[in-house]
């Protein structure tokens, strides 16, 4: 059924049964996408790999947004939106049934409130401007995506406000509740962001504070074990810090077919060996270990159907470990129509110094295995569906 169609009905029925309000008006709409690839790898553990992948652009996903206008420009929402494996037919989200998002709020004149799992500020300002959710997919995400504006990790149990637009400027800030009885900041989450779009330009900050990240921000479950969902070794020892702390900052700027973005973002996991998760490296514990990244990124629309980029990224880590990533991702996008369009994405990594396991560095592009060297070369060609 066509979405056009299924909204249209889904309306009617709303209409028919309300009995409160006549002039009220409610919509429901069935969305998603369907994101399959095979994917190249030269080393995953010291052994090329050519696989079938899930989401190496998008995440697949499929969700219901809904709507209804309560009068006076006040109306309810609601998005609940699953995740899931098109190569295995399998949950994500470590197996939730709405991973991707779950929430309820109302907007209006003042702005728009929500209340559930939803994404952080970051992604609302930030995420938009990197490479990774443009054209390149996860092979673009930012070394380990510490800085998640590759937007993987979602907040659970919190209350978000986003404000109206004011002449481009927008901003938003955010709370989570943790969910721990007896210790009102564990799992806490917080986080605030700001962007301004004038014209060809668009700026964007935000900031987030994950008290026990391992638990109330890598997709974990309070009070339940310790989990991560990245076993890569570029942060996977820092998972039992006490705190992580982000700043992002970036913007774009548009000229004709061409579009160029910069971003940077710091990361620092704080009081390492103090969360729920297992020891850090012996030596690591205690410190605090900060993640600079640099991104640039450029892409040229050289055709309505074709979309053409290229990204260099450079992290360095200091404090805890000391490693060095050098990272460029080029990538090409053709649209078969409106809703299907084929891809062609590509990374390469190259880490030197000392990791998070206290070891040395190797590459890891998200979300393949670490290689067994210092460097990694990783393809994807898929197609992907909008439904």
């Amino acid at each position: 059924m066509k979405k056009r169609s299924f909204q249209v009905l889904a309306t009617l029925g709303v209409l028919g049964a309300a009995t409160t309000s006549a002039h009220a008006q409610s919509s429901v709409t069935l969305y998603g996408l369907i994101d399959t690839s095979l994917v190249y790898s030269n080393s995953q553990k010291g052994h090329s790999n050519l696989q079938m992948s899930s989401g190496a652009l998008s995440g697949s996903r499929w969700g219901l947004r809904g709507q209804e206008d309560l009068g006076g420009g006040l109306s309810a929402l609601f998005v609940l939106e699953n995740g899931f494996s098109s190569t295995a037919g399998t949950l994500g989200q470590n197996g939730r049934e709405f991973g991707r998002a779950a929430y309820v709020g109302l907007s209006g004149g003042f702005g728009k409130v929500t209340a559930g799992r939803q994404n952080d500020t970051s992604a609302d300002f930030l995420g938009a401007l990197t490479a990774a959710n443009q054209w390149a997919g996860g092979l673009g995400a930012h070394p380990g995506n510490t800085d998640n504006l590759y937007v993987n990790e979602r907040i659970s149990n919190s209350v978000k406000f986003t404000s109206n637009d004011y002449a481009g400027f927008r901003f938003s800030g955010l709370y989570s509740f943790g969910g721990t009885a007896g210790d009102f900041s564990n799992n806490r989450v917080w986080g605030l962001g700001a962007t301004y779009a004038n014209g060809p330009f668009v700026v964007a900050a935000s900031y987030m504070n994950a008290t026990t990240p391992n638990t109330g921000l890598f997709d974990g479950t309070a009070g339940t074990a310790a989990i991560s969902p990245n076993n890569t070794p570029i942060y996977s020892g820092y998972a039992s810090a006490r705190t992580l702390q982000i700043a992002a900052v970036g913007g774009a700027y548009t000229f004709g077919a061409a579009t160029f973005g910069l971003i940077y973002s710091n990361s620092k996991f704080k009081d390492l060996g103090s969360g729920a998760a297992s020891a850090p490296v012996a030596r690591f514990a205690g410190d605090t270990a900060t993640f600079d990244n640099v991104e640039a990124n450029f892409r040229y629309q050289l055709t309505p159907a074709t979309l053409l980029g290229v990204a260099y990224n450079y992290t360095r880590t200091h404090g805890a470990g000391d490693a060095h990533y050098n990272q460029v991702n080029a990538g090409a996008d053709y649209f078969l129509s409106k809703r299907t369009d084929v891809y062609l994405s590509a990374g390469w990594q190259a880490a030197s110094g000392i990791d998070s396991t206290g070891r040395a560095a190797t590459a890891a592009l998200w979300p393949i295995t670490a290689s067994s060297t210092s460097h990694q070369f990783v393809t994807a060609l898929g197609l992907r569906h909008k439904f």
